[in-house]
């Protein structure tokens, strides 16, 4: 029988990794029926802390309290007991694709709820899962596979899985990250009937900060392993203020952009289409110097272009131009060898291989520079490339040994940009390059690409942030369904404008 929890508290929790502090006597107090935003930069701790109260970060020093009883809390069992839940952005990683969703809900009833059966009345725990989803007014049916899902329903049944086995505080870690606008409003919209209905409290940690405001009763804000402060969110709230303290200086929330003087055309893309039909049509140009936005919904198609542009999904139709000439990229390889570098959304899975250090990373779009004539690299000369892109990007990192999965997610998108800043392409495609970071380490990308452009490089930027797109570009493609619906330049347009052709309602 669980332990009902009506708070949750930590008095001087502390914790050290080697060589950092990542929590520095924090204290911390939260109680049912409440949203709370846990926010700040990367490696501001807030993680940290959330991870002390689900029993992951065992080697805490302090106090924890549920209910004002002091507790020990040293594995997630223990943080469950105490109705404690958490639910990460690998929501892959606690969920068995091949199991139903009735399966993944009921398992800890299967394992240790039987109470002496050896069978199971898959009718009675089918009805069970499903009321619950039912409850929850997640549209989901319980018989459905696991692996079928999307990541919005995998996070959907993580959540109904947590309210089964009796959470009151349930954490989620970057919840949004991955989702489209109308999944984010339903994950919002379950949130807030679960809190009603179940007695809980949730918390979540976050970048997005106008989420906070939207979704959020109270924020927390951290810096440095310490608490700043704890805030109701109000109409007055503003994400400029919540920036401030993140930062502990004041942000200008329109970055200063420079002025560009771009060049004669560079890259040209005519009548592109891919064999999915998730590209119809797409032509666009850049200049030398130039930043160009593509904007748009998720699903718009913008991912799919950068991937067909870089030759890593199959073009069944239109050309590319270089400096006047046609491109015949079939494969990735073939733009790396005509200079055309491409930072991934999915920066962890396609930009960075997370298991090998720094510096290897740093040279593996540029490999060959760093090999002699019988193409054994060069070792003294890759570490010293590693050293002055560590330097000049100011990425945060022991040493060029370290391994790239322990950076933050700001400095490992710096490595990302890096790899092909060695590479000195002329075309850069960024696609979604801040997901997943601060607004700091936000703001030191925004200058890498800005940099970029004036070195007279060609750049395209895709994102569905339309503030980065008014922030950054110089010119905007407007997609919607596959297909470009509007040119705008960007010093004459504005978000409602972006946003009008993002829905398909204008066109050319």
């Amino acid at each position: 029988m669980q332990e009902k929890v009506s708070s949750i508290r930590a008095e001087k929790v502390s914790v050290e990794f080697p060589g950092v502090k990542a929590l520095s006597n924090v204290d911390f107090f939260l109680e049912t029926g409440e949203i709370r935003a846990v926010v700040g930069a990367n490696g501001a701790g807030k993680s940290t802390l959330m991870k002390v109260f689900a029993g992951v970060n065992v080697g805490y020093t302090g106090q924890l309290y549920v209910d004002e009883q002091p507790v020990e809390i040293r594995s997630p069992l223990s943080a469950k007991k105490h109705g404690i839940e958490i639910v990460y952005q690998e929501v892959d990683m606690a969920l068995f694709p091949d199991a139903t969703v009735t399966e993944n809900i009921m398992m800890n009833k299967m394992l240790s709820g039987m109470q002496g059966k050896i069978t199971v009345n898959w009718k009675q725990f089918n009805e069970e899962a499903q009321t619950l989803l039912d409850e929850l007014s997640i549209p989901i049916s319980a018989k459905a596979k696991v692996g079928a899902l999307s990541l919005a329903q995998k996070q959907m049944v993580l959540i109904a899985k947590s309210v089964r086995i009796g959470c009151r505080f349930l954490v989620l870690d970057e919840p949004t990250a991955p989702l489209s606008v109308s999944e984010t409003e339903d994950l919002f919209n379950i949130v807030r009937n679960m809190m009603k209905k179940y007695d809980m409290s949730i918390v979540f940690i976050t970048h997005r900060l106008q989420e906070v405001l939207q979704i959020c009763n109270t924020v927390t804000v951290m810096r440095n392993g310490e608490i700043v402060t704890t805030i109701p969110v109000t109409p007055e709230l503003t994400q400029k203020h919540i920036v401030d303290l993140m930062l502990g200086r004041s942000f200008e929330e329109n970055f200063p952009k420079a002025e560009q003087h771009p060049g004669e055309i560079q890259f040209e893309v005519n009548d592109i289409a891919d064999m999915e039909g998730k590209v119809n049509g797409v032509s666009l140009y850049v200049r030398k110097g130039e930043i160009i936005g593509i904007a748009g919904l998720v699903g718009a198609g913008k991912t799919e272009l950068c991937k067909l542009i870089f030759g890593a999904l199959k073009r069944s139709r239109g050309t590319i131009k270089l400096n006047g000439k046609s491109l015949k990229i079939k494969i990735p390889q073939h733009s790396v060898e005509n200079r055309i570098g491409m930072v991934p959304e999915e920066r962890r899975k396609e930009g960075v291989m997370v298991d090998e250090p720094v510096y290897f990373n740093l040279s593996a779009a540029s490999l060959l520079r760093f090999c002699n004539r019988i193409r054994f690299v060069k070792k003294k000369a890759e570490m010293q490339n590693a050293v002055t892109f560590i330097q000049n990007l100011g990425i945060k990192t022991p040493s060029e040994k370290q391994y790239v999965r322990y950076l933050s997610g700001g400095n490992q998108q710096k490595v990302v940009i890096g790899k092909w800043l060695s590479a000195d392409c002329d075309v850069y495609i960024f696609d979604e390059p801040t997901k997943g970071i601060d607004v700091g380490a936000k703001r030191e990308i925004f200058t890498l690409i800005q940099d970029i452009a004036k070195a007279g490089k060609s750049v395209i930027y895709a994102t569905c942030e339309t503030t980065e797109i008014l922030t950054i570009t110089d010119r905007v493609y407007v997609m919607y369904d596959g297909r470009v619906t509007k040119e705008l330049v960007t010093s004459e347009t504005n978000e409602s404008e972006i946003m009008f052709y993002s829905t398909g309602t204008g066109g050319n």
